[in-house]
């Protein structure tokens, strides 16, 4: 399968978020969106990076005055990790596992057109086994 596919089954709306937005509104994005993670755009919807969760925890645990005072920008990730809609699941999950990161922005050649996570990843292979298990029992059971 591909991640074209896993994107048509979960949608393909990205929350983002501007480099310049304070550290305390990317957190309420988060929270208010429930997910992990803000694909960083700028005007022109240009991808910047990438900030999550867990980036700004990190970023707390050393200083709370962070949220007041830092920009998206401070804290966000530059060198990216992508997918494009072409690339099988499994070589993502592996890519996603071997660099320890759990969101990945899916690029085609308009921009953006999704973000993964590694929970959307593992959801997906599970439906995919429950088919593959049905389909099995219907063939021993007849």
């Amino acid at each position: 399968m591909k991640i074209a596919d896993l994107l048509k089954s979960k949608g393909q709306s990205v929350i983002t978020v501007s480099p310049d937005e304070p550290i305390f509104s990317a957190l309420g994005k988060l929270i208010e969106h429930k997910i992990g993670a803000l694909v960083v755009v700028n005007a022109e919807k240009k991808i910047l990076g990438i900030i999550s969760e867990r980036d700004i925890l990190r970023a707390i645990y050393t200083d709370y005055e962070i949220l007041k005072s830092k920009r998206v920008a401070n804290l966000m990730t530059t060198n990216l990790i992508i997918a494009i809609p072409e690339d099988g699941i499994g070589y993502i999950m592996g890519i996603m596992t071997q660099n320890h990161i759990r969101h990945i922005p899916v690029i085609a050649k308009d921009g953006i057109v999704g973000i993964i996570s590694i929970g959307d990843v593992i959801k997906y292979q599970l439906q995919e086994i429950q088919v593959k298990n049905r389909y099995l029992e219907e063939y021993v059971y007849g």
